[in-house]
């Protein structure tokens, strides 16, 4: 049981940690990832399907964010002045839905609000940015574990 406890609670703090990572929050999940790669406790395979799916369910709140966020622009206190807003949008438009594909760099949390402002398809920005997300903790992961690097 105790070994369990371990795993799970291990496995959940790792989704929290990378579904904040994912959102405008600024947060990094990596060191909760090699931390828990390293102890040895929990099967890497787990690691990856769990940081995945908690950094891509984080990247649906900044396209929810983006679906909505149109309506606040005029505000005073938005973040974006329009000029800003529109450059963007050309930004994504200019490189597509394929933008999606590097949500992991830094700069992939404004890439997943766009998405939501271009209206991007859901299916599809949950395929693009799975396939992210998945890539950047399975390179991860080798990194970790002397692989690659």
């Amino acid at each position: 049981h105790g070994r369990h406890m371990i795993i799970l609670s291990s496995l959940f703090g790792l989704f929290v940690a990378a579904f904040v990572a994912a959102t405008i929050v600024p947060f990094q999940s990596e060191v909760v990832f090699v931390a828990l790669q390293v102890s040895g406790h929990v099967p890497v395979v787990w690691l990856v399907v769990v940081a995945s799916i908690g950094n891509t369910l984080g990247a649906v709140v900044n396209y929810v964010i983006g679906r909505g966020i149109t309506r606040f622009e005029s505000k005073s206190w938005f973040p974006a002045t329009p000029a800003q807003m529109a450059r963007a949008e050309g930004w994504f438009q200019r490189w597509g839905i394929w933008a999606l594909l590097v949500s992991w760099l830094p700069v992939g949390d404004v890439m997943t609000v766009v998405a939501g402002v271009m209206r991007t398809p859901l299916w599809l920005f949950l395929v693009l940015v799975g396939i992210a997300k998945t890539t950047r903790y399975v390179g991860l992961a080798l990194i970790t574990a002397g692989i690659i690097g």
